[in-house]
């Protein structure tokens, strides 16, 4: 695709071309002309071989020159990143025009942050687990087929992606299954629950806003602990792990050639786990969080059973093909805020590994139960951003 202006031409780099630019850890130079503001809530991240610049693009404007010169005299090839699109045109011209190789990227941050990449986990003859990413914010979602039927796990807000998926393999929408009820972003699960008829659960603590403490508003079914789901030859059991919300549960999925596969949600990610304070109560939750990690969810795990997150903190957490997922044995290895400690201990790393609380979290909570119906705008502006839904390391 290119962009013509003056009677030269801009070539595009499209969010799906960038993402796998990204994810091979080749060296990658990005220029991002939006203000600092913007670009400081939410930067393109990759691997250390990235190297960015927030140059905004009325400084090109104002002085070209002076603008030009403050970029590393080793880079030949750059990605124009702005908020839309326009002035990323504008910036990649000057660049070509002064003999740098350089690409605007396609419909700039809201076409980067509205990028859904879609893999495969697994697939076999008994169906396919399939992870549905966000790559901007670090969301995961996934989708279980198999003969016929589909069930979708933390699916995301933009709903086309998983109809196009479902409907691509000939399958039926039979459960839509949240982990919780999120705060960093807004579920597609209400929403594809009301276009498909397909039932939407959540488990019943989470129906309540652990602020507001009024009730969901929502169509939804309750979840209990050790409930099943038989979606096709795959078997789904709940598993209620109360501490990042109270009614966060994970979803373990045994496929007939003995896989295990845990949807975690926020319960734990391959790096960390989820903090226990966005409800507004952390030091009252994070004692039931220790309760879930240690003693109720070890019970459930096997060395090989793979984790699969609802968010990843870096792209360096790749398993190496764009899948955000290993196994338990790994997950511990690597992951040093699960090596054993007392309640004490946990406790004061807990409360000081908080990072800050985002706002607009509640708000998206709210959301989630139908409390607040957003439009599109503002339901962008809710979750411009990076998720912050792990403790800082």
């Amino acid at each position: 695709m290119t962009f013509t202006q003056d009677q030269s031409t801009v070539t595009e780099i499209s969010p799906r071309e960038l993402y796998a630019r990204l994810l091979s850890a080749q060296p990658l130079f990005i220029l991002d002309v939006r203000n600092e503001d913007e670009f400081k809530r939410m930067p393109v991240e990759g691997h250390a071989t990235l190297r960015t610049l927030n140059l905004p693009y009325f400084d090109f404007i104002e002085d070209e020159e002076a603008a030009l010169a403050r970029l590393p005299k080793d880079v030949e090839e750059v990605v124009v990143i702005c908020a839309k699109g326009g002035a990323s045109q504008y910036v990649a011209e000057v660049l070509n025009n002064h003999g740098y190789r350089a690409v605007s990227l396609t419909d700039g941050m809201i076409g980067w942050g509205n990028y859904y990449d879609v893999r495969d986990v697994a697939s076999a003859a008994w169906g396919r687990i399939v992870q549905i990413a966000r790559p901007a914010r670090g969301d995961l979602s996934f989708a279980i087929i198999s003969d016929g039927q589909a069930a979708l796990v933390d699916p995301l807000r933009h709903i086309n992606v998983y109809r196009e998926l479902i409907e691509g393999a000939g399958a039926k929408l039979t459960a839509i299954l949240d982990t919780h009820v999120h705060a960093d972003h807004i579920s597609g699960g209400p929403a594809l629950a009301k276009e498909t008829g397909a039932p939407y659960y959540i488990h019943p603590y989470d129906a309540i806003h652990p602020i507001d403490m009024l009730p969901a508003v929502i169509a939804y079914e309750p979840l209990r602990d050790g409930q099943v789901f038989q979606i096709g030859q795959v078997r789904v059991t709940s598993i209620w792990y109360p501490g990042h919300t109270l009614g966060q549960v994970n979803f373990l999925a045994e496929t007939p050639d003995g896989g295990r596969y845990l949807f975690t949600g926020d319960g734990i990610f391959l790096r960390s786990f989820g903090r226990p304070d966005l409800g507004g109560k952390g030091e009252a939750w994070t004692p039931i969080l220790y309760r879930s990690m240690f003693e109720w969810l070890p019970r459930y795990l096997t060395d090989d059973t793979m984790i699969l997150p609802a968010h990843f903190s870096t792209l360096d957490e790749d398993a190496g093909n764009g899948i955000f997922a290993a196994p338990y044995k790994q997950v511990l290895a690597q992951n040093d805020s699960l090596k054993p400690r007392t309640l004490e201990e946990f406790t004061s790393y807990v409360l000081s590994h908080l990072p800050v609380f985002p706002p607009e979290y509640v708000e998206i909570k709210r959301v989630n139960i139908g409390l607040v119906e957003p439009c599109d705008g503002k339901a962008n502006e809710l979750e411009l951003g990076k998720n912050i839904c792990a403790l800082a390391g």
